[in-house]
């Protein structure tokens, strides 16, 4: 199979998608200049530059970006640099995207959506509360107790993060648990007043939003 389009990026996104696709799609570093259609698998801060030198042939992957006239496909998902089964994952799409690369990342199983440009900085601002800072809270929950000396045994928190993904994917907001689903403030203070402030600030505001 002859190439479609190139890739330009070996960062984790780049990567897994050149993998999926293979020969149709190959990895190429950011200084080179193909011919053809381009796809930019590159930080947010490179885009500009990029699209630049291929002026009406390329595609962006930022999710938050918006350059006029160049248009994006935007993943929804995290990226560890190999293919995985996307079926059924989102794609945010500002801009004519060219119908090649929309049918590429639809054969990896993308569900495509049209997102308008005014709203992609809100877009992204869901997706990195998803990915990001839920990250962060499954982390630092670890550390918190693991500098108090509290090792869980088999695969510590991970079991609880994942039952809690499956149910809210289930029943929604009728899947989430714990003391502020239930209102029991007198469990909701004691456990306050077990973090150091900064976590207990944060575990009270989040916690007062649901």
């Amino acid at each position: 199979m002859s190439s479609e389009f190139s890739i330009l990026g070996r960062g984790r996104a780049g990567r897994a998608l050149a993998s999926a696709w293979g020969p149709r799609a190959p990895l190429l570093p950011h200084t080179a200049r193909p011919e053809g259609l381009v796809l930019l698998a590159v930080p947010d801060r490179a885009v500009a530059e990029l699209a630049a030198a291929f002026p009406g042939r390329c595609v962006h992957l930022s999710g938050s970006l918006h350059l006029e006239g160049v248009p994006c496909a935007h993943p929804l998902t995290s990226f560890d640099g190999e293919a995985r089964d996307w079926s059924g994952t989102p794609l945010a799409l500002s801009g004519d995207v060219p119908e090649g690369i929309r049918r590429a990342f639809a054969d990896l199983g993308f569900a495509a959506f049209e997102l308008p440009p005014d709203l992609k900085p809100l877009y992204h601002a869901a997706a990195v509360l998803t990915s990001g800072h839920a990250a962060t809270l499954w982390l630092g929950a670890e550390a918190l107790l693991r500098e108090r000396g509290v090792v869980l045994p088999g695969r510590g928190l991970w079991p609880l993060a994942e039952a809690t993904l499956h149910n809210l994917e289930r029943h929604g907001a009728g899947g989430r648990t714990g003391p502020f689903v239930r209102g029991d403030e007198a469990t909701i203070a004691r456990d306050a007043a077990a973090l150091p402030e900064a976590w207990r600030e944060l575990f009270l505001g989040l916690g007062r939003l649901g």
